[in-house]
């Protein structure tokens, strides 16, 4: 049980402040590929120009990845503005228990390796191929391949989703290719490991918050019936299907790996399955999947008796996975749980993309509410359609219920996650991205104005980047990259610092005092609190605030 906050003697408090977070819109190089900066984004430069501003670490150890060469994204990044310091994220756990050989120690490992030897059966890894390190790392899998072979596990069948979102838009074969050359190590020593089934991630599997559960569906067949087009080669797929589609990786359609027998992996009574994913919005739906008894989402067919477990747990309230084979980050003490204790009334406002960003992951991987009483959540559902088709996404919708939210002067707090920049910016469409940013920023004004009647504060932010870079850039040549005399669109995150602006309705922005460099997005949750009139909870990361400090 938490305590009340502690009122602050100085600053007076302001009702409401707004935590506005504008997904993926960093500030980055000036170039051709910076959709932000060439974005028209009137009240974003006004609020440069006229208020508290400075910029936030929102990458590698400044939200809990293993190093400053890592992406911040949007989980490690609500983790980190929720939980108001930085905690050892999945990556790292991950990477650790490895290195330490405990994970081999668990009795989950134990039990899936034990049930492939019981039955003599197949052993299955399904998870995103790529070294993104956001949902997953390439290296993770090799390791507990080669750990499986050394336990004298003979068969291993790989199901694999193509990234081209936390990495290169077209890398798919950078990542199989080598794959297929490790497998083929075991195999001349006379296992049989291979890859069975495949597709993009934004196509098949890895949907998330209920938004598309016909994805799910796809991935099910594809990967557990071996239900499907059917190609010689992982290799072959790619190849056939860039060529038929003309789409990217992450949009690849489902692939099946047949022989002259059929399917060479479908998944069957007595195997073992392990999703090597250490992130849990896009992993959850599958394994309710195959969890779940009580299951209406999609006919399943038969569903195979198997030992199903996930590299961690991801909902450790809902208990999914039931078996998992590294603790997830003990997140506590939130921002929004003494919010709750102290009788203030919070607002959380998304669209389903984001929705379960600023209140799942807010709350430091926590489903439900703190308070019935005190907190109400919005989803505004999102359209299911390509995000470079409909840029503006849900930013006015969300944009309505916060502003109601604003006026109605219910709420003491009140978060949202405008998902635009992101969710486009993934897509590599620049002119895209460029509307994205344009529709957030057409928002902000909106929130401004209605900050302004009821004499608010408002802070407004980001979780990471990605929109400020939709072309990648040649560090040895200072030039965009170009493919095919084409710039080459860059569809994942970036190191770049975010920015925040402080609105506050009531201060002349010639009068107001300027914000602390130099820190995170962690540092998020004590000024938010100090906006409203409170210290700090012990052990909190800095605030912005030089006299709340």
């Amino acid at each position: 049980m938490i305590c009340k906050l502690e009122k602050l003697e100085t600053a007076p408090a302001r009702r409401p402040v707004v935590l506005c977070i504008m997904d993926g819109i960093a500030v980055g190089r000036v170039y051709d590929g910076n959709a932000v900066h060439h974005a028209y984004k009137p009240n974003l430069d006004k609020l440069a120009a006229t208020c508290p501003y400075t910029l936030l670490k929102a990458h590698g150890h400044a939200v809990g990845m293993p190093s400053d060469q890592d992406m911040g994204n949007s989980e490690v990044g609500h983790n980190a503005i929720g939980s108001g310091r930085v905690f050892a994220q999945g990556a790292k756990l991950v990477s650790d228990a490895l290195a330490s050989g405990g994970i081999y120690q668990r009795p989950v490992w134990k039990q899936a390796i034990g049930t492939c030897r019981e039955n003599a059966s197949t052993l299955h890894f399904i998870g995103l191929l790529s070294d993104g390190n956001v949902h997953s790392h390439i290296d993770h899998l090799r390791q507990m391949i080669t750990a499986a072979a050394d336990a004298g596990i003979q068969k291993i069948r790989v199901h694999v989703l193509l990234d081209g979102r936390d990495v290169g838009e077209t890398s798919a074969l950078d990542y199989v290719c080598p794959f297929e050359v490790f497998l083929d190590t075991f195999n001349q020593s006379g296992f049989d490991f291979r890859i069975a089934s495949g597709g993009g991630r934004m196509r098949i599997t890895m949907d998330r918050y209920g938004a598309d559960w016909s994805m799910v569906e796809k991935g099910w067949f594809t990967h557990v019936h071996g239900s499907g087009k059917t190609y010689g080669s992982a290799v072959e797929a790619v190849e056939t299907a860039r060529r038929e589609n003309a789409v990217i990786d992450q949009d690849l359609p489902p692939f099946v790996i047949a022989d002259d027998n059929g399917p060479v992996g479908p998944i069957c009574d007595g195997d073992s399955v392990i999703l090597f994913n250490f992130r849990g919005d896009r992993a959850i739906e599958l394994c309710r999947a195959f969890e779940d008894d009580d299951f209406d989402k999609f006919e399943r067919g038969q569903r195979p008796d198997v030992f199903f477990a996930a590299m961690t747990q991801y909902d450790s309230d809902q208990k999914v996975p039931k078996h998992f084979l590294v603790d997830p980050p003990e997140l506590d003490r939130t921002m929004g749980e003494y919010l709750a204790a102290s009788g203030l009334r919070q607002l959380a406002v998304s669209e389903t993309q984001k929705f379960g960003h600023v209140t799942y992951f807010f709350n430091g991987n926590r489903s439900g509410k703190f308070s019935e009483e005190l907190e109400d959540y919005v989803e505004v559902r999102s359209d299911n359609v390509p995000f470079e088709q409909r840029p503006w996404m849900k930013a006015a919708e969300i944009t309505d219920a916060v502003v109601d939210g604003i006026l109605s002067q219910r709420y003491d707090f009140i978060r949202l996650n405008y998902p635009n920049g992101d969710m486009v910016g993934h897509t590599g469409n620049f002119q895209a991205a460029k509307i994205a940013v344009e529709a957030v920023d057409l928002s902000v004004g909106r929130l401004c104005r209605a900050i302004t009647r009821v004499g608010g504060m408002m802070i407004v932010t980001a979780d990471h980047g990605n929109a400020d870079e939709m072309f990648e850039w040649d560090q040895k040549s200072g030039h965009v990259r170009c493919e095919n005399g084409m710039p080459k669109s860059k569809t994942c995150h970036t190191l770049n610092p975010v920015p925040c602006y402080l609105y506050d309705a009531r201060t002349d922005g010639a009068d107001a005092v300027g914000l602390v460099d130099g820190l995170g997005i962690s540092s998020l949750a004590a000024t938010c609190l100090n906006c409203l009139g409170y210290k700090a909870p012990e052990g909190y990361d800095k605030s912005l605030l030089p006299a709340a400090g």
